[in-house]
């Protein structure tokens, strides 16, 4: 996609509408203990097979995928800043062993549990689902990788920089969810690290946004990154507050 096609793609900031997601092996041993060389060579080649990681692995790894079965608690306020509104924030405390979700707004707190939520939350949960997948969604298309499909290009321009990049995209599946069927076009380096991202709802073929990763911090082993902004500048979502506790 190249930067003269582009267009200022956000509309009024139905936040939980923007970016929703569609849900929120082994092998044999080798038993021949005297194998000749020629069987050894195989033995080898099947064990490295084994460890090669799917691009959806390695995007998740680079961000600390192997950490987080020791997330006791993660803190993080969620904000945006477009030009001509004002500014807009919600904070929440999420305790991923139990589930259990504090919604902090400047009206009020909300505490409830995503294993036993009722009519009264959906649009709070809705509003979670949103928040923690800009905040965690290079972790989060793992989670979900029952419930997409992907596909990869090694070399491509990136949206915004222009720069070189491969490009991972991800599309959800039309079935449940908030917004199903919403795409993903997601460009990074030889690192795996995200840098920036193209989304289209319900896999339309114009951007319905673009914007980069950047200002990547690390938090109890995770790597997040906490700022968001289009080329033009005049719309940035970002993060403050990120508290990652660890067992």
């Amino acid at each position: 996609m190249k930067k003269t096609t582009k267009m200022k793609y956000l509309a009024t900031i139905g936040l939980s509408a923007l970016v929703l997601l569609a849900s929120c092996k082994s092998e044999p041993k080798n038993q021949a203990n005297d194998a000749g060389p020629s069987s050894t060579a195989e033995t080898v080649e099947s064990e490295n097979q084994k460890k090669e990681q799917s691009i959806l692995e390695k995007i998740a790894s680079a961000n600390g995928i192997e950490n987080w079965p020791r997330v006791e608690e993660l803190k993080f306020t969620f904000n945006v800043d477009r030009e001509g509104n004002p500014h807009f924030e919600r904070s929440w405390i999420w305790k991923p062993k139990t589930n259990e979700i504090s919604a902090m707004t400047a009206e009020d707190t909300l505490i409830y549990n995503r294993n036993e939520m009722d009519s009264t939350v959906q649009k709070t949960n809705a509003n979670f689902i949103n928040d923690k997948f800009w905040l965690l969604a290079p972790i989060n298309f793992k989670w979900d990788e029952q419930s997409i499909v992907t596909e990869h290009t090694m070399e491509t321009e990136a949206p915004i920089s222009s720069e070189t990049m491969q490009k991972l995209t991800v599309t959800y599946d039309d079935q449940g969810g908030y917004t199903p069927g919403d795409a993903y076009d997601v460009y990074f380096g030889d690192d795996y690290i995200v840098r920036e991202w193209v989304y289209r709802k319900g896999n339309q073929a114009e951007p319905s946004l673009i914007t980069t990763w950047e200002d990547y911090t690390e938090k109890g082993g995770l790597k997040i990154a906490e700022m968001h902004q289009n080329e033009e500048g005049d719309f940035k979502l970002y993060f403050t507050d990120v508290e990652v506790t660890t067992e």
